[in-house]
């Protein structure tokens, strides 16, 4: 677990997401995206307090089913969720408090 430095090779499918168990953060976004990019030292400082969330970067883009179904629009969209349901989403977060803010309410 912990946070993720590369993009999953396969995309889950809703079905797997749905029914993950516990704390998870989905991250969507592209390896040469400046907003994914810069969003990264947010997250590895957020990750440091919460290394046992489940991390799941996915490579998003044009005919990607999982980022369409979350209607991903954005990047990086993050999608906070405990136990296959989204409790809470970041659409490129600029500040590391947003950021715990919601790690904290799928981490209870």
């Amino acid at each position: 677990m912990a946070l993720s430095s590369t993009y999953e090779k396969a995309e889950p499918t809703r079905a797997e997401v749905d029914a993950l168990v516990g704390a998870t953060l989905i991250e969507f976004g592209a390896p040469w995206c400046g907003h994914c990019l810069a969003v990264q030292p947010l997250l590895e400082q957020a990750f440091a307090d919460h290394s046992l969330v489940h991390h799941l970067k996915i490579e998003d883009g044009r005919g990607r089913p999982l980022g369409r179904s979350f209607r991903v629009k954005l990047w990086p969209t993050l999608i906070f969720m405990r136990d296959g349901e989204e409790v809470d989403r970041l659409v490129r977060p600029g500040d590391l408090s947003a950021i715990r803010q919601a790690f904290a309410k799928i981490n209870a």
